[in-house]
């Protein structure tokens, strides 16, 4: 037997609230499957099983709030004999009571008012059945609409819907939470910052040629590059995919990389594009448009948010000049770009007016010194002047 445990799906998180099992005592499971749905205080988490098995028992019912590390059920591996022992469980943390639901009031929000709070699966199920999730008062925690009240609504008259204040509560935990992950941050990191104008003429004709015949949803976008060139960096760079654990530096295989994902309403979340140095450039945009998505949707996995190994940060066509970003523990690197703008460039003996963006990297000088950084940046500088190689 083996225990399936609340995750840690951040660095700072310390507890989540489970809303709802996918799979119940009995039933099989497979490694990677979805197992249960997870809240906390930035998303709404599908969290896989990494084992195959099947289901023996539950040890926490939906609604309660736990610390990370606590045992959430039971699973039977797969090979193993029914009725074997279970593993010796220590003293039980200490549960931590998820706030009550809020009783639905008559209201009539308007569009700007907040997402509404539904699992996952009962938002799949509505689409299904065609029921408005703004009609509906949910029965799960903190008034969490669950499959069960969609199947309800389904032959029932609506519930009025809910209150507004859910949503500015969920967004104040947020802050809270990023609060904590930065102060942590600026705290414990020793921190150092270089940056590096780059020219991004070809990458930009590149792109323009590339996307000369493609629909608007299908082009793609210069954040795509900007990742993939980091990516590919960090192959000859691997101290920097990497995470700070136990007071030393623990490089990872794969490079996973976090994109900062700036949500309506205000917040953010950083999930990844697992393995995006293997990723072409039309997969790895398709992957960030997915997951910028679901990360407004409230609706992430496990895996994409406790595997990042750095972040990339970029402001996007409206933003500033230059980013200079805290590092996400326990990463140990974050690389920002700002935006793209026309400025005056040395080209041999003349000066002409090219794109240039602004590069910067912050990293953790317990792990890396400003030399390496700055040969990073020239790594991701080199990759994008040969676009179509990446």
């Amino acid at each position: 037997m083996a225990e399936f445990v609340m995750p840690v799906l951040g660095a700072d998180m310390e507890a989540g609230t489970l809303t709802e099992w996918r799979k119940q005592p009995g039933e099989a499971i497979a490694r990677g499957e979805i197992i249960a749905e997870i809240e906390t205080d930035k998303a709404d988490v599908e969290v896989e099983c990494f084992l195959t098995g099947v289901v023996e028992q539950h040890l926490v019912e939906p609604g309660e709030k736990v610390p990370v590390g606590t045992p959430l059920a039971i699973i039977r591996v797969a090979g193993e004999a029914p009725g074997a022992a279970a593993p010796r469980r220590a003293a039980p943390r200490p549960v931590v009571p998820a706030p009550a639901p809020r009783r639905a009031r008559p209201l009539a929000p308007p569009a700007a008012a907040g997402r509404v709070r539904v699992s996952p699966s009962a938002r799949q199920l509505a689409e299904q059945l065609g029921v408005d999730l703004s009609t509906i008062a949910g029965t799960g925690p903190d008034g969490r609409i669950m499959r069960r009240d969609i199947e309800l609504a389904a032959a029932a008259p609506a519930a009025p819907p809910r209150p507004a204040e859910e949503a500015l509560d969920r967004q104040t935990r947020m802050r809270q939470a990023i609060a904590a992950a930065m102060s942590r941050s600026a705290r414990e990191i020793p921190h150092f910052h270089v940056t590096l104008d780059i020219d991004m003429s070809r990458t930009v004709a590149w792109l323009t040629r590339h996307n000369k015949t493609r629909s608007i949803k299908e082009r793609v976008l210069y954040v795509a590059p900007l990742i993939k060139a980091v990516a590919l960096a960090l192959r000859d760079f691997p101290e920097l995919n990497a995470t700070w654990e136990d007071g030393k530096v623990a490089p990872r295989p794969a490079i996973n990389v976090g994109v900062a994902i700036s949500l309506r309403g205000g917040g953010l979340v950083a999930p990844a594009l697992l393995e995006a140095d293997k990723l072409s450039l039309d997969d790895l945009m398709d992957g960030f448009r997915d997951l910028v998505q679901r990360a407004r949707a409230w609706k992430l996995r496990s895996s994409e948010l406790s595997d990042p190994t750095i972040t990339v940060t970029s402001l996007g066509e409206e933003g500033a000049d230059t980013v200079i970003g805290l590092i996400y523990p326990p990463q140990v690197a974050l690389a920002g770009f700002g935006r793209i703008t026309q400025r005056p460039w040395s080209a041999g003996k003349r000066i002409v007016s090219r794109p240039i963006i602004t590069a910067s990297l912050s990293a953790d000088h317990r792990v890396i010194d400003g030399h390496r950084g700055s040969l990073f940046l020239a790594a991701v500088d080199r990759l994008l002047q040969d676009p179509k190689a990446l």
